[in-house]
């Protein structure tokens, strides 16, 4: 697996990682099955997938105990990330609210350790910025715990430019962890993917499938599994389904040309935005795994990237 720098750190990271919040939380929720899990994390770290994404948002909790099953024995072939900061209000709904105050975070991240069964985080992810809790308290009670061992660096989920600066003149930002694939490709227009670049630190892409849709799989509601958080969202109405197919047919004519399959080419796509992206997809299907992995390893020309570039703009909200 190629790897990448994980931001100021002398720490490297496969290019492709994985993304474990569907294992248990938000998407198929009567298709968890908590073995097969198991040996898909521990699978990823035997093909250098080691950078493990969690967050004690996932279930809540019970994601993060998951991944600390999978870890059991394996732990040194890992890079573990986890978030604090989003509390859930209704597991039916996914409903969340922000904390971002010190205490909160000093109290979430201890308990993510437990459930974790860990004695230090490789990467603590602020998953959300608390409009209510000024970022400088925030991120000075997490820098707390970088200095006493138990978090090794810090990121930021979804943050502006802005705030990335605010984080980074208090102790160094990592990693940022925003949504970017062909069909959310907003940190290339606000400026979040390009300061990365200058300033040394990681971009993490998450949902570079487009949750499932630029798998190519998804051409109505019917589907995905009936009780699945994307039937809420706009994207996955159906109306929205058959709009955004001009994105997947662009896809897989790349993916004809290359030999390779449409997540694959999706993934490549992410990873050709600059050389401090890495990305995360997730899954809990063994083969889809290995053929995430394989993603590291396509190259798209200048020609077809510029055909990927030029697909229209998704319809529908992302949440």
């Amino acid at each position: 697996m190629k790897t990448r720098e994980m931001g100021q750190t002398t720490r490297r990271v496969g290019v492709v990682g994985l993304g474990c919040m569907g294992m248990s939380w938000g998407y198929d929720q009567m298709g968890r099955d908590d073995d097969v899990s198991v040996q898909v994390i521990r699978r990823a770290l035997e093909l250098g997938m080691n950078l493990v994404d969690t967050s004690d948002q996932y279930g809540p909790f019970t994601n993060e105990e998951l991944v600390g099953q999978a870890l059991r024995g394996h732990r040194e072939r890992a890079y573990l990330a986890t978030k604090g900061g989003l509390v859930v209000d209704d597991p039916q709904t996914f409903a969340s609210h922000r904390d971002g105050r010190p205490e909160h975070l000093r109290a979430a991240c201890e308990a993510s350790l437990r459930r974790l069964g860990v004695d230090h985080i490789d990467l603590y992810q602020l998953h959300r910025v608390d409009p209510e809790v000024p970022l400088e308290e925030s991120w000075g009670a997490l820098s707390e715990l970088v200095k006493e061992g138990k978090v090794g660096a810090l990121g930021l989920s979804e943050a502006s430019v802005d705030q990335i600066r605010t984080a980074h003149a208090i102790h160094p930002v990592a990693s940022v962890q925003s949504e970017l694939s062909l069909w959310s490709r907003e940190p290339l227009a606000d400026g979040v993917l390009k300061h990365c670049e200058e300033n040394g630190i990681t971009f993490i892409s998450y949902s570079p499938l487009g949750r499932g849709f630029l798998s190519g799989s998804i051409a109505s509601p019917d589907d995905l599994p009936k009780v699945d958080g994307r039937h809420r969202t706009p994207r996955f109405q159906p109306e929205a389904i058959a709009a955004n197919q001009p994105i997947i047919d662009r896809v897989r004519e790349v993916a004809g040309q290359l030999g390779a399959t449409v997540p694959q080419v999706s993934l490549a796509w992410v990873l050709a935005q600059g050389e401090r992206v890495v990305t995360i997809p997730g899954t809990k299907n063994p083969r889809y795994l290995e053929e995430n992995a394989g993603a590291a390893e396509v190259v798209l020309s200048a020609e077809q990237l510029a055909l990927l570039d030029a697909v229209p703009e998704a319809i529908g909200t992302r949440y």
